[in-house]
């Protein structure tokens, strides 16, 4: 398959893409753009990113643990893009301090605020996309269905919320993505108990970060003294659904929603979904991206509830989600609409890669071994073996005792009987694999 990667003119536009983790959405968007026309270009954690293993990047720099706001204004200055475009949570606030950096930086700055204005939208909206409970306050003002939700800053704020809700509930801490963040209480006792591993004292949760996942950013959040908010949410008794979207300046270019069919763990990601028409979650992103004036990609998560069918709006994803690469046909086409809008050009109509409404997303589906992968479209980047490869084998990601702790929860979640001997055995696999770095 030619992909029509390689260098381009000096009229192509200049896409730079943002990730301070090793998810596999920024590789798949650097091959959508790339195959739209665009220079991409990357600043990731260099060791064992997926971004190393696709044609489609033409300039990799490295986004450092230490001064990341730093290596991310060097590649900017570098790069000179037309969008920048983060692809986790924390390169979108890496993003807000640099514009607030912008305001002492002279002719530079004005330049490099409008850059970040121009790829993430109005910068009131900047405070609100990164606290879920500011998010859902301003749902709710827009008339949004969303669930019984509260800020907890203390266990006197949470205990004052159990006496006024029952349970189940959820707790959730900001700057948590994937489930990580996410408690169910079922109890008085386990909400305390999960309010106090959400709200961590010591830097023991950056330490784990720093020697299971060789974290570069482990040491970020606490050296600006940095506490997680924490909010506490009724719990919506149904099924999770999502949608993606792209804006601009406040206006929805592109979109598509989907319920979740499986997903890894009950707080986990998805990596099965069907494709829906849902009016309620596309009416939800309209009126978040025109009230906060986004521009750039974006995914609102929601439940649908079991009994009435409603749906609530439960928190944003304020960068791109698993679903953005994807050409899902007219209006569901989120590269091909902005790639529009930043050309000036009319959006080429370019055929859905599939009409099935059931998508697996590669490798999610593939590592918790889904029974829904036959019946699904394979989203398998085609074309790109050593993007296969490492997106199949993300060891790199992991220290020696991190993918032991890996291979024990592979096990635990398919159902086998641990043994005493599991975790050395673990440990010894992890040994043998020909990705195994030095811690």
């Amino acid at each position: 398959m030619d992909l029509n990667f390689g260098a381009r003119s000096s009229e192509a536009l200049r896409i730079l893409l943002t990730n301070t983790n090793r998810c596999p959405a920024p590789a798949r968007l650097a091959i959508e753009f790339s195959k739209a026309g665009c220079d991409v270009a990357a600043i990731f954690p260099t060791t064992g990113h997926p971004l190393q293993k696709t044609r489609a990047v033409l300039q990799r720099f490295p986004y450092a643990g230490l001064r990341p706001v730093d290596s991310l204004r060097a590649a900017i200055e570098a790069v000179d893009p037309h969008l920048v475009i983060p692809c986790d949570d924390l390169a979108v606030r890496h993003l807000h301090e640099l514009h607030a950096r912008a305001g002492s930086l002279g002719a530079s700055g004005l330049e490099l605020s409008g850059l970040i204005e121009r790829s993430l939208g109005s910068p009131r909206s900047y405070p609100v996309v990164s606290a879920r409970f500011d998010l859902l306050r301003v749902a709710e003002q827009q008339g949004l269905r969303v669930p019984a939700t509260d800020r907890v800053a203390t266990l006197a704020d949470l205990e004052g919320w159990l006496q006024r809700q029952a349970f189940p509930c959820v707790l959730k801490a900001d700057g948590t993505w994937g489930g990580c963040g996410v408690r169910i209480a079922r109890s008085a006792e386990q909400a305390r108990q999960f309010f106090l591993e959400l709200t961590p004292t010591t830097g023991i949760d950056g330490w784990k970060g720093l020697i299971l996942n060789r974290d570069r950013f482990w040491r970020w959040p606490w050296r600006r003294h940095a506490k997680p908010s924490v909010i506490a949410q009724s719990y919506v008794a149904g099924r999770p659904a999502n949608c993606a979207v792209v804006s601009w300046q406040g206006r929805i270019l592109a979109g598509v929603g989907v319920d979740v069919v499986s997903a890894d763990g009950v707080k986990g990601p998805a990596n099965v979904v069907r494709v829906v028409d849902n009016p309620d979650m596309m009416l939800a992103a309209e009126k978040i991206a025109s009230r906060l004036g986004l521009s750039g990609f974006f995914g609102l998560d929601f439940m649908i509830e079991e009994d009435s069918g409603a749906t609530y709006l439960v928190e944003m994803n304020p960068r791109c989600t698993p679903l953005c690469h994807l050409n899902l046909g007219e209006g569901r086409d989120l590269v091909g609409a902005l790639v529009a809008q930043l050309s000036g050009q009319p959006c080429q109509m370019s055929p859905p890669v599939t009409v099935n409404d059931m998508i697996a997303y590669f490798p999610g589906a593939w590592n918790c071994q889904s029974k829904f992968l036959t019946s699904s479209y394979q989203d398998i980047p085609q074309g790109e073996p050593e993007l296969i490869e490492a997106l199949l084998h993300p060891w790199p990601e992991r220290s020696l005792l991190g993918r032991a702790v890996d291979c024990v929860r592979q096990q635990m979640r398919l159902g086998t009987k641990p043994n005493p001997c599991v975790f050395s055995a673990a440990v010894e696999r992890a040994k043998s694999s020909e990705l195994c770095q030095k811690l």
